[in-house]
């Protein structure tokens, strides 16, 4: 099937579309020219869009450089032969010179697209024999916001580069994770059933053989080969429900996982041993310290996170902690939540647990939950 033709990748959305507005500002200034000035600045302008199309499609190629370059010297000649206003041209530049990952091609860039802005000045300078008019002065503001912009785009690139990193890392981890629950699984059922299965099959043998020569033993072992099954059974159905269940012990080691790969510190400062928590229970706070970290990687920009946990005869206290942003006091005070808090809520109400929120030089997320003491077992 033949691909479906787009003007620009998919993948940038509505944005290149909405810059190509600024290019309307040329084709407005070219109508005060006429001749053959006009016509070349007409074709010069087409190919300036057709440098800008092909940047969005030679990202990470060898032609970038060159069709980088090309632009550049269309906004050269046209604020230099024409008229000063081109300069604002070098907007477009800017946004793909802020694309560079190395930083020696991001500074020669720099460089060269500050040449490019600033020989027009001394040119008309030079041409009017006035330098620093008060026209040229109107000009200082943008363009120093077009050789800052570059730094603006790179930072943001950069983000969405480690962001796509760090959900790869979570795939990896949750693969990794995945791989490591079937080897344990593996492992479980092996012991679980693989001894005991060889062991009854030796027991069936030996009943066959029973049969004729010593019935009453023969019933005996099949006895113990029941009892054995049951038993058997019984941990099988143990080991399924410990598959079910979250424990709050893997979840801190699999949040510790994640929190690290973002490129954040982490601390954590509780037990080892939950064993006194209902698998219930344990699975409802396994989901609220999953989403908790969650949050705290995709909108906190914080660079350290703790986990504490004080465990009591009849409460569990959870604190997580983080040193980025915050939240809004509007919105904590409101309690207007997302739908991960929000879902949060409703799980706690399940156990009677509660959660609170606040900011203390970043957020502080707070889980109460009171705890069930089991009953004895019976037997």
């Amino acid at each position: 099937m033949k691909k479906s033709f787009s003007l620009f990748p998919r993948k940038f959305g509505l944005f290149p579309y909405i810059f190509l507005i600024y290019l309307l500002f040329p084709v407005v200034y070219l109508t005060n020219e006429t001749g053959m000035k006009q016509v070349i600045g007409y074709g010069m302008t087409l190919l300036f869009f057709i440098t800008y199309r092909q940047l969005y499609f030679a990202y990470g190629k060898s032609t970038f450089t060159y069709w980088l370059a090309v632009q550049l010297g269309i906004v050269f000649i046209f604020s230099t032969v024409y008229q000063l206003n081109y300069i604002f041209l070098g907007f477009f530049t800017a946004n793909f010179i802020g694309w560079y990952r190395e930083k020696q091609k991001f500074y020669r860039g720099l460089m060269s697209l500050a040449i490019v802005e600033i020989l027009p000045f001394i040119f008309t300078g030079i041409r009017t024999k006035m330098f620093f008019t008060q026209e040229e002065l109107s000009y200082f503001v943008p363009f120093i916001m077009i050789l800052l912009s570059p730094f603006g785009i790179r930072s943001m690139n950069r983000r969405m580069e480690l962001e796509r990193q760090l959900s790869q890392a979570n795939q990896k981890i949750e693969e990794l994770v995945k791989r490591e629950e079937r080897l344990r699984i593996a492992r479980d059922l092996h012991d679980t059933l693989g001894h005991t299965l060889s062991f009854l099959t030796l027991k069936s043998q030996l009943v066959q053989r029973l049969i004729a020569v010593d019935p009453e033993r023969a019933r005996m072992e099949a006895k113990e080969m029941e009892i054995t099954s049951r038993s058997t059974l019984k941990q099988v159905r143990e080991l399924v429900t410990d598959m079910r269940a979250a424990s709050i012990a893997e979840e801190v080691l699999q949040v510790q996982q994640i929190v690290r790969a973002a490129g954040i510190t982490y601390q954590y400062d509780g037990p080892e041993d939950f064993s006194m928590i209902p698998p219930f229970t344990q699975n409802i706070l396994s989901m609220c310290i999953r989403e908790a970290a969650t949050n705290v990687v995709k909108h906190s920009r914080a660079t350290h996170c703790s986990i504490s946990i004080q465990q009591s005869a009849d409460q569990i206290n959870i604190v997580i902690r983080d040193d980025g942003m915050g939240i809004p006091d509007s919105v904590v005070k409101s309690k207007q939540f997302g739908n991960g808090l929000k879902g949060m809520e409703e799980r706690l109400a399940l156990i009677d647990g509660t959660c609170s929120l606040m900011n203390h030089n970043g957020t502080v997320l707070e889980l109460k939950v009171p705890i069930i003491k089991k009953q004895g077992a019976a037997g």
